[in-house]
């Protein structure tokens, strides 16, 4: 599946949470560099053609809806961001995290509860 565009992935974000809209209803939902209608629609379509999105036809109106949940997407880019950036090693995610500040060591210690609970 190809990778989406941060406009296509802003888009992706109203669909999930809408769960079906026609182009109208996600253009409402754009605060910031809200594009054309036109342009949007084409996005939309192009979210199509990669796989991302399906339609219902209403006549030449078109309710858009994803076929890929959030959940599934957000596995597939966290398994590339860790690949391409991480030698595909969590251990160095949480290291870098750790140094960013981004994660406390409360945080850390809950992650460990979590992964021996599984255990």
């Amino acid at each position: 599946m190809e990778k989406l565009t941060n406009k296509e992935e802003e888009i992706m974000q109203i669909l999930w949470k809408l769960e079906k809209a026609f182009v109208k209803d996600v253009l409402t939902q754009i605060k910031e560099d809200k594009p054309h209608y036109n342009t949007l629609s084409t996005i939309i379509r192009h979210l199509e053609n990669k796989g991302y999105v399906a339609y219902n036809a209403y006549g030449k109106t078109h309710q858009y809806y994803p076929i890929i949940t959030k959940e599934e997407y957000r596995k597939r880019f966290m398994n590339i961001a860790i690949g391409n950036y991480f030698n595909n090693s969590y251990k160095d995610v949480v290291s870098f995290f750790t140094k960013e500040e981004k994660i406390s060591v409360e945080e850390l210690k809950e992650i460990i509860a979590l992964i021996e609970k599984d255990k």
